[in-house]
């Protein structure tokens, strides 16, 4: 029988695995689990995987040399995730293991993140409730509405789109700024550039890839090209934004407020200084923690795996033609 190591630390895999995807991949693998309450490190997990056919990897779990290397019948690594950057999937190929992703099913999730975000910064939510709480009576604020505001997102993929289609229900003007050209994009009022966008939006949410060419798009010269009083929104990756940058444009009042659910600290949380400013509202990376959302790409793996012992090549696939080690998959179906 096909043995598969799942290497979620055990108390992460009811939030990001769940019961239901536990038990569909029991129903046609032996499965072994990481039964400590942390990422077991890359010679742990070679001294647990020992004989194991494939791997559904944790988003933390990184996919090494060594790990393809000691691990000689493993065929699949399995990435219960969208990214794959901890991935050498060069080495992987070299010894013939096939490296699979999962398709974002954290869509709604994030993009409703969003709006609950623009909602509390243009309307103080979170400052009045724990004013509240410390036994204070709050002094009211003019708000910002979202109707008749601008949304400029930087990267337009399936999140951007989404939340184009939310911003224009709010009646939001939406701006987008992405290489690609978006032609005939009904969400979309405008594609412009990223100093068009930053000068006329109030509201500035980052959605872009994170890589070479957007390592620290987010600069001292970005966020003063901002409008003065428009909030900042990280949504994708702490890469794309210089944290000292960001820091200062709130300590100088020139922006209203961020909202960051990314950022440089381990496991992307947000960086403690930007958290606890009292301009930002902070959560630890939780923007696609929903139930639909997890039970979407866990239950992809477990689907990954059934097509690979069926002899098929799944969707998600990320180097097919170097997946050699599946031979012996293809000869059990």
């Amino acid at each position: 029988m096909t043995t598969v190591f799942v290497t979620h630390p055990k108390d992460k895999l009811g939030p990001y695995f769940g019961e239901r995807a536990t038990r569909a991949l029991e129903a046609v693998a032996e499965v072994r689990f990481n039964s400590e309450a942390r990422e077991l490190s890359t010679p742990e997990l070679i001294a647990a995987a020992q004989d194991c056919d494939a791997l559904i990897a944790y988003r933390q779990t990184p996919g090494p040399e060594a790990l393809f290397r000691a691990l000689p019948r493993l065929a699949a690594f399995v990435r219960c995730a969208v990214d794959i950057r901890t991935v050498d999937v060069a080495a992987a190929s070299a010894h013939g293991v096939l490296v699979t992703q999962a398709s974002p099913g954290f869509v709604p999730a994030v993009a409703e993140w969003i709006v609950g975000a623009m909602v509390d910064l243009g309307r103080g939510v979170g400052h009045y409730a724990e004013a509240y709480r410390r036994g204070e009576a709050p002094v009211p604020v003019m708000g910002r509405q979202l109707r008749a505001s601008t949304l400029g997102v930087i990267g337009y993929g399936r999140i951007g789109r989404y939340l184009g289609e939310l911003a224009q229900a709010f009646g939001m003007r939406v701006l987008a700024c992405d290489p690609q050209p978006l032609v005939g994009e009904a969400t979309v009022e405008q594609q412009v550039a990223l100093p068009a966008l930053l000068a006329q939006s109030d509201f500035v949410v980052c959605l872009a890839p994170a890589n070479a060419h957007t390592e620290r798009l987010m600069n001292a010269q970005a966020f003063a090209a901002m409008k003065p009083g428009a909030f900042f929104i990280n949504a994708a990756r702490g890469e794309l934004v210089d944290d000292e940058a960001l820091l200062a444009a709130l300590e100088s009042g020139h922006l209203g407020g961020c909202a960051l659910d990314v950022g440089r600290a381990p496991d992307q949380m947000p960086a403690p200084v930007l958290a606890r400013h009292p301009r930002t509202i902070a959560t630890p990376h939780i923007g696609g923690l929903t139930l639909p959302a997890i039970e979407h790409q866990a239950l992809e793996t477990v689907s990954q795996i059934a097509a690979l012992m069926r002899g098929e090549m799944p969707p998600g696939a990320i180097n097919p033609a170097h997946a050699t080690r599946l031979a012996r998959w293809r000869l059990a179906a």
